[in-house]
């Protein structure tokens, strides 16, 4: 019994592992995620699924999911991004800013990622870095606690 309160007492959580958490994002020709907040645990396993239900093509309305490390403006890497055509507006010179990503989907397309929720409580901005996309509303956050 001992044990256990102080598995709790240093997690915060009753078990030891999370069962992965899925989450279905659709995207579409309105620049809108369908989900802009996730909560999530420490460590927790996360599995993003996207979907482009635009009908528009890719090279004037395609999709993605940024996630950034802490301390990171989703503002800021979006218009950073903004040049980064032939990366797919996921520019290699950031890439130590993002946690996890899925690339640029045209429409009728679908992408998924993998990850652990990082190990420190807080707020992770995630984004679509399409040029104007985050601009107009399209980011969110996923809350680890």
């Amino acid at each position: 019994m001992a044990l256990l309160a102080a598995t709790i007492a240093a997690t915060g959580r009753l078990h030891a592992a999370d069962p992965v958490k899925t989450v279905l994002i659709t995207a579409n020709d309105q620049m809108k995620y369908s989900v802009t907040h996730i909560d999530a645990h420490p460590g927790q396993p996360i599995h993003v699924q996207l979907k482009n239900e635009g009908t528009l093509p890719k090279e004037v309305m395609g999709h993605n999911w940024v996630l950034l490390k802490a301390g990171f403006d989703p503002m800021a890497y979006a218009t950073s991004a903004l040049p980064a055509v032939k990366e797919n507006f996921e520019p290699k010179a950031l890439a130590g800013q993002v946690l996890a990503s899925i690339s640029l989907l045209g429409a009728r397309h679908e992408g998924e990622v993998t990850f652990n929720a990082p190990e420190t409580p807080g707020t992770y901005f995630f984004l679509c870095s399409f040029p104007a996309h985050c601009q107009s509303g399209m980011r969110g956050e996923l809350v680890v606690k």
